[in-house]
């Protein structure tokens, strides 16, 4: 392959399997199914215990608005729960429910034995050249996440 055409190649591939996996996993998931940026904010919250609406919104690269929309909505699932922060009694913390953990720990498995036995079915070879390619998409993640922020 060209290196010209690597990028498109690559970001290709990444979304198709990230789609495939979201939709495999989607079909036994409870109710309310959650969009990519809720899951995100959940999964920051689970990381962060604690951490405001503002603080959020940087590390997710959106609007205030928007990610005090999507609070909002995982409040009302039952998924989110906000508190005052002591320090400062105009600030909200966020903090995940028992409910959004269990989701996030289950999701994880079920993606994990979901890759894994599609893993198990590549060759040595390719198992092995998926492992040498971490670190350089390790690296290129890091590259995006510095343009972005």
């Amino acid at each position: 392959m060209a290196v010209a055409e690597l990028p498109d190649a690559l970001s290709e591939v990444l979304t198709g399997i990230q789609r495939l996996v979201r939709r495999r996993l989607r079909a036994d998931m409870p109710i309310p199914r959650l969009r990519g940026a809720q899951v995100e904010l959940l999964r920051l919250v689970v990381a962060d215990p604690g951490i405001r609406v503002s603080a959020a919104a940087n590390e997710l690269y959106l609007a205030g608005n928007s990610v005090s929309t999507l609070v909002n909505q995982l409040v009302k699932a039952g998924l989110l729960r906000r508190e005052t922060d002591p320090a400062d009694r105009r600030s909200t913390r966020l903090l995940p429910t028992p409910d959004a953990e269990a989701r996030l720990r289950d999701w994880a498995a079920r993606r994990t034995a979901l890759v894994r036995r599609q893993v198990e079915r590549l060759s040595e070879e390719e198992r092995a050249a998926l492992t040498a390619a971490i670190p350089a998409l390790r690296r290129l993640a890091e590259g995006l996440r510095e343009e972005v922020g």
